[in-house]
């Protein structure tokens, strides 16, 4: 997909987290973690920026969706440990892991809507996967998944201060 299919995804994907801290009385940090989302949505397709690297390929797997989750936690738990302390650097590694994991997931999930797919269990195994349903440069899908995500993450947004 394109980037605005793969925002959509990442937008989906994240709804259920921002709309939680929205209820929870931290739309700041639901926020936050939305730019977060919109950030990391494109990072697996760096590998079309090198010829190092087989596009679809290392940067579109499990491993690789782990790696920055852990590269976010650890960052987000420095960054809030060194102005809030143990406590709130570790709570800020959980949140930085779990939504650079989910973004990255977000946008192996979006690749695997088209005939390409992906093999997201590198290095492990070279099983491709695809559900073959539309190409990725499909205007019209990448902004159906666009909308889907916008609208789900606003419904989840004002669901959430509803339930506040």
């Amino acid at each position: 997909m394109y980037q605005p299919g793969h925002f959509g995804v990442a937008l989906a994907l994240y709804a259920p987290i921002g709309g939680a801290l929205v209820a929870a009385g931290l739309p700041d940090l639901a926020f936050l973690g939305a730019c977060l989302s919109l950030s990391l949505a494109m990072l697996p397709d760096l590998d079309s920026k090198t010829s190092r690297l087989q596009h679809r390929g290392p940067t579109h797997s499990i491993p690789f969706a782990l790696l920055v989750g852990l590269l976010s936690g650890a960052v987000a738990g420095v960054l809030a440990g060194i102005e809030g302390g143990l406590s709130a650097g570790l709570w800020f590694a959980g949140f930085g892991l779990l939504v650079g994991t989910l973004t990255i997931v977000s946008h192996l999930l979006a690749d695997v809507l088209t005939p390409m797919g992906i093999r997201p269990f590198w290095p492990v195994s070279d099983r491709h996967f695809t559900l073959d349903i539309t190409l990725a440069s499909d205007t019209k899908a990448n902004y159906l998944l666009f909308a889907g995500g916008t609208i789900i993450i606003a419904g989840a947004w004002f669901l959430g201060h509803f339930l506040a």
